[in-house]
């Protein structure tokens, strides 16, 4: 069974963060902006939103200080602004170096999984672009599904299927229960 270490407090697993020992966070949000800062705040005013959402719960802590960040997104329009209203957790800010320039020890997000493709960020502009399109998506689709014009990957693919071990490994052994890998009725 494939297991993550269970940890006794929230402050024992941010010190794990804060002492630069976390290879991976995985992170999603309410929002995620073309250079990976993520909102998991509130849509519209922050005194008086449309929509107040739960907050940080420590994803400020694991975007600033992992060595990278995975996020996974539902891919629509409203959650892919061009900016974020709010940024509770730092991607790249506004793009190239801005990162460095405030001190953020960890290296910020490598890679967006949406329910539409694979998104990785340019390594100069660090700009959100589109790597690969998953089975049955069009590219059409995604940029439609984005609020900026989203630069796509001259060798941009579909993306690779996972293979039937892995799929079986991750309904029977991560989520037995069918909350996140519901089979096909």
């Amino acid at each position: 069974m494939i297991t993550g270490l269970p940890l006794s407090s929230y402050t024992e697993g941010l010190g794990i963060v804060h002492a630069g020992d976390l290879d991976v966070g995985f992170l999603g949000g309410a929002q995620i902006d073309k250079y990976g800062n993520l909102n998991t705040h509130v849509i519209g005013d922050y005194r008086s939103p449309k929509v107040r959402f739960a907050g940080s719960g420590g994803s400020n802590d694991i975007g600033a200080g992992c060595k990278r960040t995975v996020v996974m997104m539902l891919q629509v329009k409203q959650r892919f602004p061009e900016k974020v209203v709010f940024v509770t957790t730092p991607g790249y800010f506004n793009g190239g170096k801005e990162r460095e320039k405030y001190g953020f020890y960890g290296n910020g997000p490598s890679v967006v999984i949406s329910t539409m493709g694979i998104l990785r960020f340019d390594p100069e502009t660090k700009e959100m672009y589109l790597e690969s399109y998953h089975p049955g998506v069009k590219i059409e689709d995604i940029k439609a599904n984005t609020g900026w014009d989203l630069k796509i990957a001259k060798n941009a693919r579909e993306t690779e299927r996972p293979a039937p071990e892995l799929i079986r490994i991750l309904r029977e052994e991560c989520d037995p229960t069918g909350v996140f890998l519901k089979t096909a009725e």
